[in-house]
């Protein structure tokens, strides 16, 4: 579709926005951006797109900016209930973001990566195996680098590895050719209405597929192992989503930790598989992955998946993993002081990425948990604290809520570790407090379990924040 003199409007001036405000730009479309923040609080952003025909209009979304607008563009933090959005909708104007403008444009063909946890170091991963295989690979997405603005350097011939969040996938009305959901478990509920409506975006990845496409599932996990045995999504009706059912049309691919699979990777004996109908090769021993975490042997099994479907063989997969450290801010070891093993989890912003983080370690732990909740469950958590953490240091705007949960859970867990909870108003305050407390042969974790909106951009600048004063100590 050619969008010369077309008017485009985009909501939030994020890295989505920005990568959408230089495309239409680049299209010849007449582009408005809006951003609820004022110009004052955006000043990098503007810079960033000094010089092109944009106008803005900030503090706000009027409804006026839908006057004579052809295409309405949500960048990934705006939310969908907005009243722009619902009357865009009431309009009859067509809703799109970044990723569903990539895959109506890219030629070449989209692995899709989406999940609760897991979807950064898997897509990374994927792009790795996929170079050591001699392919040329474009990473991004919700990864970081939105690639809308950068279809004119990839060819037919490569791949585009894009993780996708439910924000995402929320309004796709397209799907990619290799479609991988990892796992499903509650998430983003101060966005979504439901757990309902959070597993219907998500499944949105595999609902536009084909027959000549592929479907990656996790076949350990509640959700997605369901659909992956019974071949179709089976979705109730929640506040606000109606039921939703579809077969899958793509042929099936899994991981799984504990079972063999007839097409995908699994463990068997210490090893990592995979197997590609009659065909079985040994990866590698599960210890040469240098990475900690039962979690993040999903994840390894997840990328082998995922690249063998789109053609690398089993020596990429092994030449990748046993080279991949890690992606930063996912258990990330900041520094060894007296003893004691500093590591950044600040990823971590739902509980069940904590308790993954906590599942990592078998030394004792101080914990700091803490930012702002997503109304998600904490009991589940609670209790593994119990199990695993000497000392608690709560933080931030959660800090006293998550204190409180850990304290009701203490009768249920009788051969608990943990010794003390504290509550500080920030995270300097908890990293002087944990150097203070922690004894040698001990990791002080950044595993938070909840955003980190209630004192930074996102979890990134937390967790540079964090190393810094780790560095400082």
């Amino acid at each position: 579709m050619s969008w010369d003199g077309k008017s485009v409007v985009i909501l939030g001036l994020a890295r989505q926005g920005m990568a959408l405000a230089r495309f239409f730009t680049t299209q010849g479309a007449r582009v408005t951006v809006s951003d609820q923040k004022p110009a004052s609080a955006l000043t990098e952003a503007l810079a960033a797109l000094k010089g092109l025909p944009i106008r803005y209009v900030l503090g706000g979304h009027p409804e006026s900016l839908l006057d004579h607008c052809d295409l309405l563009c949500l960048s990934g933090g705006v939310p969908t209930d907005l009243p722009i959005v619902q009357a865009a909708r009431e309009r009859g104007i067509p809703l799109s973001n970044d990723t569903q403008l990539t895959l109506e444009r890219s030629l070449a063909p989209v692995i899709g990566i989406t999940g609760s946890a897991g979807k950064t170091t898997t897509t990374t991963l994927v792009g790795e195996i996929l170079r050591a295989a001699g392919m040329t690979v474009h990473v991004g997405g919700n990864i970081g680098t939105p690639l809308i603005d950068r279809l004119e350097d990839v060819a037919p011939t490569d791949w585009l590895v894009l993780e996708m969040s439910s924000f995402q996938l929320e309004l796709c009305t397209l799907s990619p050719h290799i479609a991988a959901i990892l796992n499903v478990t509650p998430n983003h509920l101060d966005r979504h209405p439901s757990m309902n409506h959070y597993m219907a975006a998500k499944a949105n990845i595999l609902r536009w597929q084909r027959a000549e496409d592929v479907a990656v599932l996790g076949v350990d996990d509640e959700i997605t192992g369901a659909w992956w045995r019974l071949g179709k999504v089976d979705i109730p009706a929640g506040r606000g989503q109606p039921a939703l059912a579809f077969p899958l049309a793509a042929r099936r691919v899994g991981f799984s930790g504990h079972q063999d699979v007839p097409h995908g990777a699994f463990t068997r004996d210490g090893w990592i598989i995979w197997r590609a109908g009659d065909v079985e090769e040994m990866v590698l021993p599960i210890t040469d992955i240098r990475l900690r975490g039962w979690h993040n042997v999903l994840n390894i099994l997840a990328a082998c998946a995922i690249a063998g479907a789109a053609g690398a063989p089993a020596w990429a997969m092994a030449q990748a993993v046993r080279s991949f450290r890690g992606v930063a801010h996912r258990l990330e070891v900041v520094r060894e002081r007296d003893g004691v093993m500093w590591v950044n989890d600040s990823i971590a912003t739902a509980p069940e990425r904590a308790i993954a983080a906590l599942r990592s370690f078998e030394e004792p732990i101080v914990l700091l948990a803490g930012g702002r909740d997503k109304k998600l469950p904490w009991d589940a958590f609670a209790r593994e604290v119990h199990r695993r953490v000497r000392y608690l240091i709560c933080f931030g705007e959660a800090g006293p809520m998550i204190a409180r949960q850990v304290q009701s859970q203490a009768m249920r867990v009788t051969d608990g570790r943990l010794r003390e909870v504290s509550v500080c108003d920030g995270l300097e305050a908890a990293v002087r407090l944990a150097a203070r407390v922690a004894r040698p042969g001990e990791v002080v974790l950044l595993s938070p379990g909840g955003t980190s909106f209630d004192a930074y951009r996102d979890f990134a600048e937390r967790g540079e924040h964090f190393r810094r004063l780790v560095q400082d100590l």
